[in-house]
């Protein structure tokens, strides 16, 4: 095979299909030499494909390293990764005998042309004394079968293969009863199963492969169209999601699924009459993009300079009277639906409506002068965070850049206007879930509401009264807050400069950024001389300073404005380097606007945030769980009175600054939660849990009404959002945008491209029975390293700086759990490297020119997982976007779920992922890591275990799985108020109310104060019952009330107990701190596995609370011993 003639990435994508194809099961379909001879015998030069007699005894039928693992000693999961999964027990494997598969058939079908197609292979013999390999070679087999499947009558059948010596057909028709459902199989339609069988009499050992049959294939053809299986599991669901999937997805069919192979159908016309098996399924996954309208303005230089009301309607305008021409043309289509369908359309068309309102609302709303200025420098700001970013990465002038909104990012935006301008509009509490693919520009959408939001807040109100957290950005993942730091301090870098330019507008105090996340990313206290923790502020700049090669001291590596390296020069430990209390982080490059004395507005260590208050923090939700621990914690809400110039205090530092002019400052305007999905199982749970507080902490009280943060969030997998969305922030009213269409293809601000009109990312099964998965796993590596670096070379390998190939030279492994990622460590750093070295001498006889050339891979694969510092992994993050020319390029990477969000690298386009992961959700939001760029198509291989069930009905269904795989998407499960969540979370909930919520309870030794504040606090106790009912499925249930009752008496329970701690302390003179914070005062919060508990009386056992809302489900390593000793390893454990 040439690459010669593949010019394009995808021309190279599907030449490196092809090697994958020839090389695990042989020649196909064109591809290959026929009549090809092998140096070994095909069964061990080929990974599947082929049958085995039924008859052979077990040594034929059994690959002896079936039963090999890619295992090592269980590692626990990290916060990033999914805990590892139970290992099963080992079972014999038997390579297979039989393949085919079952499509539907109409009632006038009596017979089926069907084609077999295979290889047979016989061991040449050779003249004594011959010294060389053996020798197998190829003899192609194609014979015509017509088999008569009646008319009506269920029945079974079977015939021999002409010249065959043994290979049979053997089928099953049954009648398929009546769905009873409108849209169901025609009158008639009966199952047709068809299957190969190798039934030859076993060859002997030495020759055993002479029996057996290679490369086969079976292919259905019929005169008139099979009959589409329907997926009816939508079709009469009350769930809306589901109707919704049913109407949307009404034109995609399945024709045909294979039995331990799979199927491709082709389809002219929604007719199928061709169907045939294959071993490599491959499916396309069609490139969702944002949609291009005329007529609106999205030039952002351009929004920025706005004039008034009339010039925001002529520029904006035409977006909504295109919205509702477009509803309009959808209503008038729905005529061909069912009843049913045309209802659930119907609806979709009604909100779609609403959403144009409201965008038009958006618009009004820029009449008021305010809301039009913050417009203004928000799409300033926008734009000139876009072409320092952009400059960056296209590598290119600022200047030479013009950032435009994608149409829904836009509409976005004007949509929630009113909800941040007017506390007391209905929008307020309503949550707008952003809902799109991976890769479209959400995180720009809400950038762009992030901006307004901050500028609004300083335009309303005059100096320091405006200074506080005003938007909070949470996410789930230290790979992704990270990533999105760099995007975020761009923003509010351009903000800032902006404010310097009008102090007088924009205020005095200045923009500033947070990073509050946990010590493994940023460092938590600043640190002093003789201190000892190792991750501390001034521990991390000190080393830095000395050595600039060690890692940043924040989890940024360069300037997040002029992309210019931090030296060691850039950090700034203030006021003196033995105490500080800050750390100033500037610029090196001297004509970058935040160098010398203008330092770059980050924050990133817990004491100055807490004291500076940044009006943009980046936090991941489990560190909330701080509020019952750190007083300092409710400045975020607001909760403080006093400042200087160095920040601002409330109740734990009475005595520093000056008071406010006003008795606290705003709380929070805007909650964006990213990657919404990720907010699900025992961690959504108990932040759901917690979320009571922060929200009850963020409201305000404006004209007699009770105001919340706006709360938008955004995802690319979504199912049954209202009830995730009420379980986690008691809004019932939830608003998808866009709006879905009744057409999947077209919602009228996304469009699908065909394949023909954009790169698609591309999926390859390959499942292998009988083989063992480390097997399979090194001969997909070693087939895709060795084929890219010849794709590579043919193209001009480093001479060519645009190489077409580069996509392909980094391989992107993806692993399922830390324990299977581990034992692929272990064979990449071995086998892989070791075979591949060698890989071009794989050559068959007489070849001249082999698939493969030989490749020398780096000894250590780059890991992604989350026992991975979170400085390697942003140094991992720059390596992987290098090309493969640079000297620091990567081979292999290797991680787990934890790079399912955040990897936004769009160099990347191959990926092995090692077995199905755990959800669709995750499958599709980790395989989008690659392929992002349309120039440079994706290529996804997808190694399926068959022997489990799961595994295997992906592989037998492979296309059809793919094509439809958005409505795989799981509903996610959160249930804050369930018996364990309360057993883990209710304490540390119900703390953190009192003390932040009470100013003379927040102190460090506040504790006590329950003495005297204790009926001020039964709010508290009503607050978290009331949720519990509120978050209920059903509010009027009895189960609902006596779990709002259940939720109270707890709570009263709690807060008694705590009385009766403090009121024993006070009355021998002692002092209740929360933590060991001051010295010589009693605890009142402890940590789950805290030894102190056991000599104290058992109420302080209900005072247990989480330091992280991950510490849920700790994993625990278990080693056997026998009595002298030794180890006893998980393989005797399982006999």
């Amino acid at each position: 095979m040439s690459l010669n003639d593949s010019i394009s990435c995808s021309g190279i994508r599907s030449d490196l299909i092809d090697a994958l194809l020839l090389d695990l099961i042989g020649p196909n379909a064109g591809l290959g030499n026929p009549q090809e001879m092998l140096p070994q015998s095909p069964s061990r030069w080929y990974l599947t494909g082929f049958l085995v007699p039924t008859e052979a005894d077990e040594e034929q039928r059994c690959d002896p390293t079936s039963n090999d693992d890619l295992d090592q000693a269980a590692e626990p999961a990290g916060l990033d990764d999914d805990k590892t999964p139970e290992k099963t027990a080992a079972r014999l494997s038997f390579l297979p005998s039989s393949m085919g598969m079952s499509v539907l058939i109409p009632p006038q079908i009596e017979n089926l042309e069907t084609l077999v197609r295979y290889g047979e292979y016989t061991r040449i013999e050779q003249d004594e004394g011959y010294t060389g390999p053996q020798q197998w070679r190829r003899i192609p087999r194609e014979e015509h079968v017509s088999l008569n499947v009646g008319n009506s009558t269920p029945g079974n059948g079977k015939v021999v293969v002409p010249n065959s010596r043994g290979v049979e057909l053997v089928w099953s028709v049954r009648r398929v009863p009546d769905t009873g459902f409108d849209g169901g199989l025609p009158d008639g339609t009966r199952s047709l199963s068809v299957f190969v069988v190798n039934r030859r009499k076993p060859a002997p050992d030495e020759i055993r492969d002479e029996g057996f049959i290679f490369q086969v294939d079976l292919e259905l053809q019929s005169e008139v169209s099979f009959v589409p299986r329907p997926n009816l599991h939508s079709l009469e669901s009350d769930d809306w999601d589901e109707r919704v999937a049913d109407l949307q997805y009404r034109d995609a069919f399945e024709f045909s699924v294979g039995h331990s192979v799979s199927t491709d159908s082709v389809t002219e016309q929604g007719e199928c009459r061709l169907v045939r098996t294959t071993w490599l399924p491959t499916a396309e996954v069609e490139r969702v993009a944002p949609a291009k309208k005329e007529g609106v303005t999205l030039d952002m230089g351009l929004l920025s300079v706005l004039r008034d009301a009339t010039d925001a309607q002529a520029q904006l305008g035409q977006f909504v009277t295109s919205y509702k021409e477009w509803i309009k043309i959808q209503g008038n289509s729905l005529d061909r639906l069912s009843t049913r369908r045309r209802e659930t359309a119907q609806e979709l068309l009604h909100r779609a409506n609403l959403a144009a309102d409201r965008i038009q609302s958006g618009i009004d709303l820029l009449a008021d002068p305010q809301c039009l200025e913050a417009f203004r420098i928000a799409n300033k700001a926008m734009a000139a965070q876009g072409r320092r970013r952009l400059a960056l990465q296209w590598n290119k002038l600022p200047e030479e850049i013009t950032p435009t909104w994608h149409p829904f990012q836009l509409a976005f935006i004007l949509m929630n206007l009113r909800g941040i301008a007017d506390p007391a509009s209905d929008d307020r509490e309503l949550v707008d879930l952003l809902f799109f693919p991976t890769g479209g520009g959400k995180t720009e959408a809400y950038l762009g509401l992030a901006a307004f939001t901050l500028v609004l807040r300083r335009l309303r109100n005059p100096g320091l009264s405006s200074a506080g957290l005003s938007v909070l950005m949470r996410y789930t993942l230290r790979l992704l807050t990270l990533d999105q730091l760099g995007r975020a301090a761009a923003l509010i870098c351009a903000l800032e400069l902006e404010r310097q330019q009008d102090v007088e507008k924009l205020g005095e105090w200045p923009f500033e950024i947070g990073l509050w996340v946990g010590k493994a990313a940023t460092p938590n206290r600043m640190g002093y001389k003789g201190d000892t923790d190792p991750h501390s502020a001034r521990r991390k700049t000190i080393a830095f300073q000395n050595n600039d090669k060690k890692p940043s001291p924040i989890p940024l590596e360069e300037c997040p404005w002029c992309g210019t390296k931090f030296k060691a020069t850039s950090f700034q430990l203030l006021p003196y380097a033995d105490e500080p209390t800050d750390l100033r982080v500037t610029c090196a490059n001297r004509r970058c606007d935040f160098s010398q004395g203008n330092s770059l507005p980050i924050l990133s260590v817990d004491e100055p945030i807490y004291r500076r208050l940044p009006c943009f923090m980046i936090a991941t939700v489990d560190k909330f769980a701080a509020m019952p621990w750190t007083g300092e914690v409710g400045g975020f809400f607001g909760r403080v009175d006093r400042a200087d110039s160095a920040g601002f205090y409330g109740p734990c530092h009475p005595t520093e600054g000056v008071p406010l002019p006003v008795n606290r400052l705003p709380p929070p305007d805007l909650v964006i939660q990213d990657e919404l999905h990720l907010i699900s199982g025992p961690l959504g749970t108990l932040v759901g849990l917690y979320e009571t507080a922060l929200d009850e902490l963020s409201a305000i009280e404006i004209d007699g009404k009770t105001v919340h943060p706006k709360i938008i969030a955004s995802t690319a997998t979504v199912r049954r959002a209202q009830n995730q969305i009420r379980a986690l922030f008691n809004r019932r009213d939830v608003d998808v945008f866009p709006p879905p269409g009744p057409d999947i293809r077209d919602s009228f601000f996304a469009e699908t491209h065909s394949t023909e009109e954009s790169n698609a990312r591309k999926y390859v099964g390959v499942a292998a029975q009988g083989r063992s998965p480390k097997v399979i796993l090194l001969r997909v590596y070693m087939a895709l390293l060795g084929a890219a670096q010849k794709a590579y070379s043919e193209a001009g390998g480093k001479k060519n700086a645009e190489n077409p190939a580069d996509p392909y030279m980094t391989l992107l492994g993806y692993f399922n759990s830390l324990r299977e990622l581990g034992g692929a460590r272990r064979l990449i750093e071995d086998d892989v490297r070791t075979q591949l070295s060698g890989r071009g001498l794989r050559k068959r006889i007489g070849e001249t020119e082999g698939l493969f050339l030989d490749r020398t891979i780096a000894y250590e694969p780059v890991e992604l997982t989350s026992r991975v510092s979170t400085d390697k992994v942003s140094e991992a993050k720059r390596r992987l976007s290098q090309l493969f020319k640079e000297k620091d390029h990567v081979d292999v990477a290797i991680a787990t779920n934890m790079i399912s969000v955040g990897l936004d690298i769009t160099r990347l386009g191959l990926m092995v992922c090692f077995g199905q992961p755990k959800t669709s959700a995750e499958y599709i939001q980790a395989t989008s890591r690659v392929g992002r760029d349309a120039d440079r198509p994706g290529l996804v291989v997808t190694i399926l275990n068959i022997h489990r069930p799961r595994d295997r009905s992906h592989y037998e269904r492979f296309t059809a799985f793919h094509d439809t795989f958005y409505r795989s998407v799981e509903a996610t499960s959160v249930t804050p108020f369930s018996p364990r969540a309360l057993d883990r979370g209710l304490a540390g909930t119900l703390i953190a109310l009192a003390r932040l919520g009470d100013s003379v309870m927040t102190p460090p030794r506040g504790a006590i104060e329950i003495l005297i504040e204790r009926p001020r606090l039964d709010f508290a106790v009503d607050l978290l019952a009331e949720r519990a009912l509120e978050t209920h499925n059903n509010r009027s249930s009895d189960d609902a009330k006596q779990l709002q009752l259940k939720v109270h008496d707890q709570c009263k329970d709690l807060l008694d107990e705590w009385s009766r701690i403090a009121k024993e302390l006070h009355d021998v003179g002692g002092a209740l701190q929360y933590q060991t914070e001051t010295g010589g005062a009693q605890r009142l919060l402890y940590e789950f596995l805290n030894t102190e508990l056991k000599t104290l009386p058992a109420r302080h056992k209900k005072f247990r609370a989480n330091r992280s809302m991950r510490d849920v489900e700790p994993s625990v390593n278990l080693w056997l011993k026998t009595i002298d000793g030794v180890d006893i390893d998980e393989e005797e454990q399982d006999s």
